[in-house]
């Protein structure tokens, strides 16, 4: 009788020791780093690939896992309670009870759970060969279940899908971006992580939210001298200019300074004999809501740097170029001829003194904050949508956890505001705004019923 108990309390702790192998398994397969197992895999590390292999059969490996350990816990706690009713009666069945579920809690679920989470990669790689064949081995009763399941699910109109859409798997990038992040981290890995986050945006960002407007378009009279039109290419810091004839919004042409310096010095530098049409390159119009990615892959397909945006008028709203869509991505760059346009200014008390035109992309960028872009793209805009009104200058508003001061306004568009994070309050979420409340005593402007337009003009 002796010998007989001491093989089954042998046998439940062998029981108890494979069922902390398949808890500690599940907790390994599911902490592990995906993608440092798909790099080990490419190298050629077996395990790994054995691991990539497994979780392509989720439903398998989880089916096996679930499958083997209540087999073994099931037939452990019957073992100790048959020897416990032996030794105590009756009692053995509440002893059998507790003394089971502390055994199985603490030894085959707790301990090998909490050592799997702390070396999940390492402990993947151990299990993989093993796990490969229970699972299977298994595979046909684990088949079997997941029919069961699938039809139980089904009948209450749930549906079973074994792939993420689209947006799960970008939600899923965003998140894994925004978790690998320290506080000892560098400008180098912030930047990285900020590059990232742009490349994810890239269809979500209208060319009408980056393109440099016509206000500010350097665009020459092809109705000039060609002498003329030589000496303003050659004043300008731009390789691309737009030509327009009789009236600016009629662009005919785009002009590269290096074909016309090819053009120049092929006429020995006689320039009234240039044929400026000629040298020009055929403009290309992009409506205004093409977003930032078919535009990148269009400039790749065409082989093209630049491109004319226009409304659905035809109207001309301004230019995009390659490298504005570059920048979005990387942030400014800037060469020895480039016009330095940030439009922001820090003071020595924390504050930002920002021109209306900079883009809300480019203050969340640059300062993580989180200004919802989706009424307006820039911060005027975003300050007359949150006020419903215009703004005195003077007026202090508070919104999205930042204090916006009007520094400057012309017309109806504000021109310059100053930015300050008040100390006692943090930045929220996107799209929790507090009221927008004014600050100051400066008088009221009448609310404006015209909405406000995304440049910050109303």
């Amino acid at each position: 009788m002796d010998m007989d108990i001491a093989i089954t309390l042998g046998a439940i702790l062998v029981l108890l020791a494979i069922s902390a192998f398949f808890s500690g398994s599940e907790t390994a397969l599911t902490a592990a780093s995906r993608p440092r197992m798909h790099n080990l895999a490419q190298s050629g590390n077996r395990r790994a690939y054995l691991v990539d292999e497994l979780w392509l059969e989720k439903e398998h490996l989880i089916g096996a896992i679930l499958l083997g350990n209540n087999l073994v816990n099931i037939l452990a706690s019957a073992l100790a309670t048959s020897v416990l009713i032996a030794l105590f009666g009756e009692a053995g069945v509440v002893y059998a009870t507790l003394g089971m579920t502390l055994m199985v809690l603490i030894f085959a679920e707790v301990l090998p759970k909490t050592y799997a989470l702390q070396n999940a990669d390492r402990a993947a790689l151990n299990v993989a060969p093993i796990l490969s064949v229970i699972v299977t081995i298994l595979k046909p009763i684990s088949v079997a279940i997941q029919v069961i399941v699938r039809s139980a699910l089904s009948f209450f109109g749930i549906e079973v899908r074994h792939t993420l859409t689209s947006e799960a798997i970008e939600e899923q990038l965003r998140g894994a971006i925004d978790l690998h992040q320290g506080e000892g981290e560098g400008e180098e890995e912030k930047h990285e992580r900020e590059m990232l986050r742009s490349i994810l945006d890239l269809g979500d960002v209208w060319v009408e939210e980056i393109m440099v407007h016509r206000k500010e378009m350097v665009s020459i009279d092809i109705d000039q001298p060609p002498a003329r039109i030589v000496e303003e290419v050659l004043s300008s810091p731009y390789t691309r200019l737009p030509l327009w004839r009789d009236d600016p919004d009629n662009i005919v042409g785009v002009l590269h300074a290096k074909a016309l310096l090819r053009a120049v010095q092929a006429a020995d530098n006689k320039l009234d004999g240039l044929d400026i049409v000629a040298i020009a390159n055929a403009a290309w119009f992009i409506p205004e809501t093409t977003d930032l990615l078919s535009q990148l892959q269009a400039f790749r397909s065409r082989h093209e740097h630049f491109a004319i945006v226009v409304d659905e008028y035809g109207e001309v709203l301004g230019i995009v170029t390659l490298e504005d869509i570059l920048e979005e991505i990387v942030g400014d760059i800037s060469d020895e001829h480039d016009i330095e346009m940030e439009g922001v200014q820090m003071e020595r008390a924390g504050s930002f003194i920002v021109e209306g035109k900079v883009t809300l992309r480019d203050l969340n960028r640059r300062f993580e904050w989180r200004l919802p872009d989706e009424e307006a793209s820039t911060i005027a805009g975003l300050v007359l949508h949150e006020a419903r009104r215009i703004p005195e200058i003077g007026q202090v508003f508070t919104f999205h956890g930042l204090n916006f001061e009007i520094l400057g306004r012309k017309r109806n568009q504000v021109t310059s505001i100053r930015i300050t994070q008040p100390p006692e309050a943090g930045v929220p979420e996107a799209g929790v705004p507090e009221a927008g409340v004014q600050k100051t005593e400066a008088p009221e402007a009448e609310p404006s019923r015209a909405p406000a337009r995304p440049d910050g003009t109303a």
